[in-house]
């Protein structure tokens, strides 16, 4: 019995310094989540703003005879999806629906395997895809827990490249997206080419992009104005859709950690009753062998 009082009382202990680890992880994340929470609500504006002029410009048809490389409407040989993921663990089921979602959506638009590649944004998608074989043509990790414009342009840059190149003909972004602290939602979003159709479609949704009937009196060149304009418009979705997943991320990983704290806070309760119930039984024992032994002595 004193062994078993020993033995719960190691799992106790056991379990309050996972408690400890667990809180403090669960504290880290919270604080992770409110100032990537602070960060993206500056940025909507810009992005929003974005959004808007590229849609007024496809509305009023600078977009029709445009040479930029990023509205290439090739047919469509290879896709690729950029999928977002952690580069760690500990945060829930984040990467597990985010993959899960992704693949029933490449099984869907692309059966074939090889008439589709992978970009990888986090180590866990990397290597969730290269265990199994599927052509992972980029990766990137360590994107930091609050990512920072410029961390974007690194990815922006290989990605326009490679479609450039025809290395393939149409991008899809896959994430999970932000909905609240506990709950998000999968996005897979169209990138390349900028599509006519597309930003038309976006544009009739859009309160900041109502549809325009005058024309633009450009300075410089349209062309010129695109060739900006056109690449911040691709920047601004990769890195919005970073950011919604790394506040994702950390949303979940608080949520995990939360509830790893619970359980654990549940389980030493558990193993508390236990211990109390083994040492009164072994009290009790005691006291019954030494009243046995005084009866015998007067006996």
């Amino acid at each position: 019995m004193a062994e078993s009082i020993h033995d719960v009382q190691r799992r106790i202990n056991s379990t309050k310094a996972t408690r400890q680890i667990t809180a403090a992880m669960h504290m880290v994340s919270t604080a992770k989540l409110n100032k990537i929470q602070k960060h993206a609500v500056g940025y909507q504006d810009y992005v929003s703003k974005v959004k808007a002029v590229v849609m007024h410009l496809s509305q009023s048809h600078l977009l029709d005879n445009s040479s930029s490389s990023l509205q290439s409407n090739r047919p469509v040989k290879k896709t690729a999806y950029l999928v977002i993921t952690s580069d760690r663990g500990m945060v829930g089921s984040y990467n597990s629906s985010v993959l899960r979602e992704t693949n029933s959506f490449i099984k869907e638009r692309t059966p074939n395997p090889d008439d589709y590649m992978v970009l990888a944004v986090g180590g866990t998608g990397a290597d969730f895809y290269r265990n199994r074989g599927i052509n992972v043509a980029y990766e990137y990790r360590g994107v930091s827990d609050v990512p920072e414009f410029n961390e974007v342009r690194e990815i922006v840059k290989t990605v326009t490249t490679m479609f450039d190149n025809e290395v393939f003909d149409e991008l899809f972004v896959c994430y999970n997206h932000f909905v609240n602290r506990i709950s998000s939602r999968f996005r897979a979003e169209k990138m390349l080419p900028v599509d006519k159709e597309t930003l038309s479609s976006d544009a009739a949704n859009d309160t900041q992009a109502a549809p325009l009937t005058a024309e633009y009196d450009t300075e410089p060149s349209e062309e010129e104005v695109l060739q900006v304009v056109l690449p911040q418009y691709a920047e601004s979705l990769v890195y919005g859709a970073i950011l919604d997943a790394k506040t994702s991320e950390h949303a979940s990983s608080s949520n995990a950690m939360q509830s790893a704290t619970d359980n654990a806070d549940d389980l030493i309760d558990t193993l508390q009753l236990h211990y109390n119930r083994a040492r009164q039984a072994a009290i009790t024992t005691e006291i019954t062998e030494i009243t046995g032994g005084q009866e015998a002595l007067n006996n």
